[in-house]
């Protein structure tokens, strides 16, 4: 019995070394440097599971052993803590540190960019378009109610809320811009602001001019005068679905919309873009000036008058350069 004993502890010995030492390997892999020669990218779907996550990793070649990375999980209490993403796992990363990358959700960041100008349903069509995004824009929405910038998100992002973010930032931008305004403008509130605004970004992609193309317009409302711009007269004929990618024809200038500020009284009834800040600052602080006419000068930006005499000298010089440019 003695000696069944001392056999039986003997190999309990054994064990609980092997064991140990087994533990001691398996601690060791986990915090050793990774085999990853050079970053990866890995993706974890929304519902992935630890196993998933590991397997995943192993076929991309950032760890080696996806059991001891299921273990080190398991034991630091991280198992149910993955967050889904795409990730970027740095060379040479040990196990515990892409874990800490994976529980973190400090996920790549991918940039979409606005430009100003474009209309709502423009920049659906935008963001449907960006692959890296998920979900459905219900409806497309208010002209001018989108912030144009370039935004930060991550893979898996929903479209939804990339729109609210842009709605949150264009009302911020607005409310700060209406609060700085010049007190004797003519305009009655901050969507008046928002309409005036988005009309100048749409007449000028100078930066140093929208200022001086805001008060020819403010000039105009103070006067009675109608604002006879021609973005206004192509929102009204495509209701924002795109450009006519050609000048417009009489027809079109004397055709009755909501929006033909030839023909209507002060502004149309909205925005016909979404404005960037710096338009919308613009509008509530024009320069002062007596200009009350602006055409295109061939350098890319515009001739301003204070007369129509004056005005119609400047037409004529851009009737000539547009001739000589077409011969």
């Amino acid at each position: 019995m003695r000696h069944l004993a001392a056999n039986a502890l003997t190999l309990l010995v054994v064990l609980g070394v092997a064991l140990a030492a087994a533990v001691g390997w398996g601690v060791r892999s986990f915090h050793a440097p990774g085999p990853l020669e050079a970053p990866a990218t890995v993706i974890l779907d929304k519902g992935d599971s630890l196993a998933v996550a590991s397997r995943k990793l192993a076929q991309s070649g950032a760890i080696s052993d996806p059991l001891i990375f299921r273990l080190g999980a398991r034991y630091r209490g991280d198992a149910g803590r993955l967050r889904f993403g795409e990730y970027e796992i740095p060379a040479r990363a040990s196990m515990a540190q892409i874990l800490d990358i994976l529980v973190s959700g400090r996920a790549v960041q991918h940039l979409v960019t606005i430009p100003e100008g474009l209309t709502s349903w423009e920049v659906v069509q935008r963001l449907n378009a960006a692959e890296i995004l998920s979900g459905e824009i219900a409806e497309i929405p208010e002209e001018g109610s989108l912030a144009p910038d370039t935004y930060a998100v991550a893979r898996g992002e929903s479209r939804a809320a990339l729109i609210a973010r842009m709605q949150a930032a264009q009302e911020r931008i607005l409310q700060e811009a209406w609060a700085a305004r010049d007190k004797d403008l003519p305009l009655a509130s901050p969507r008046e602001a928002l309409i005036l605004a988005s009309i100048i970004e749409k007449e000028t992609g100078v930066p140093d001019e929208r200022r001086v193309v805001a008060s020819v317009f403010v000039n105009r409302l103070r006067k009675g005068m109608r604002l006879q711009t021609d973005p206004t007269v192509v929102y009204g004929l495509t209701q924002g679905k795109g450009g006519l990618d050609r000048g417009l024809r009489r027809s079109e200038l004397a055709k009755p919309t909501p929006w033909n500020t030839y023909l209507i009284d002060g502004l149309p009834p909205t925005p016909i873009a979404n404005p960037g800040r710096e338009s919308i600052f613009a509008a509530v602080q024009p320069a002062r000036t007596e200009f009350l006419y602006f055409v295109a000068d061939g350098s890319g930006g515009h001739a301003f008058a204070r007369t129509l005499a004056e005005h119609n000298r400047n037409v004529a010089r851009w009737r000539r350069i547009e001739r000589e440019r077409a011969d």
